[in-house]
């Protein structure tokens, strides 16, 4: 009888080795880093979205000028239950530059009515 959750061969296994970026101490100096999956901005092509922590249900955005990020490392992916993987990344980003933080939220009732 064939177990299911038994792990099967993989056909390809990619290491990637970590890049390590060039005067990084310089570069803590000039630049603040964020960690989270990067996406598209879904207008505006001069601009990308970090999105925290994308599997949490309290979760943000960061959205910062492409021409502010100065380096970007990816990290290991995160892969929720179902096997889905999400991309991850920390981008450096110039200090003194303008970025938004979004904290989506569903609007509820804050506390009990009395009536």
């Amino acid at each position: 009888m064939p177990k299911k959750n038994f792990p099967q061969a993989t056909v390809k296994f990619e290491i990637q080795t970590y890049i390590k970026p060039k005067n990084l101490s310089a570069l803590k100096k000039t630049h603040v880093a964020f960690t989270g999956s990067p996406q598209r901005h879904p207008y505006d092509s001069d601009k990308v979205i970090l999105v925290v922590d994308p599997y949490s249900t309290n979760t943000f955005y960061y959205e910062f000028k492409m021409d502010d990020v100065a380096f970007v490392e990816e990290l290991p992916n995160l892969v929720n239950i179902e096997g889905e993987a999400i991309s991850t990344a920390r981008i450096w980003v110039k200090k003194m530059s303008i970025g938004v933080r979004c904290s989506p939220f569903v609007v509820e009732e804050t506390g009990a009515i009395s009536k």
